[in-house]
């Protein structure tokens, strides 16, 4: 895949995710996509990453801004990175409760693309600057 194509492809990716669709963002992964969350596991598979597609939707309201990418030039490798605007929505297990809390927080993700999808995304982000901001 070229590094135009690769661009567009992670493009595509946070269109879908500024737009609420995680079903558009689940069209894009692999079937056997690895998923890294920040401090979390790895979910393995489509259903896996639709499964957290949707709970994100309910717990968190999110905008990613600022988004820039680099692509290697092979395509095979990208990254991203962006400033999450939130609003938590509803309390996550072992999280602060939520109450509608807004939060402005720097992340970045690294992929792999094989085959015009997306292989793996690892997503990295400060959580205790996170919790801080949705403890107050």
């Amino acid at each position: 895949m070229s590094a135009s194509a690769t661009r567009k492809l992670i493009e595509s990716y946070y269109t879908a995710f500024n737009a609420l669709n995680p079903e558009g963002m689940t069209a894009l992964v692999s079937e056997d996509i690895e998923h890294r969350v920040n401090e979390g596991g790895i979910r393995r598979g489509r259903e896996k990453f639709a499964e957290f597609g949707s709970h994100m939707g309910v717990s968190y309201r999110e905008e990613l801004r600022d988004i820039v990418i680099f692509v290697t030039e092979d395509g095979s490798r990208a990254a991203a990175e962006f400033v999450v605007h939130g609003e938590y929505l509803k309390t996550d297990p072992g999280l602060p409760e939520a109450k509608g809390q807004k939060y402005i927080l720097p992340a970045g993700s690294f992929f792999d693309v094989n085959d015009g999808r997306i292989t793996r995304v690892t997503t990295f982000y400060n959580l205790n600057d996170w919790i801080e901001q949705v403890s107050k």
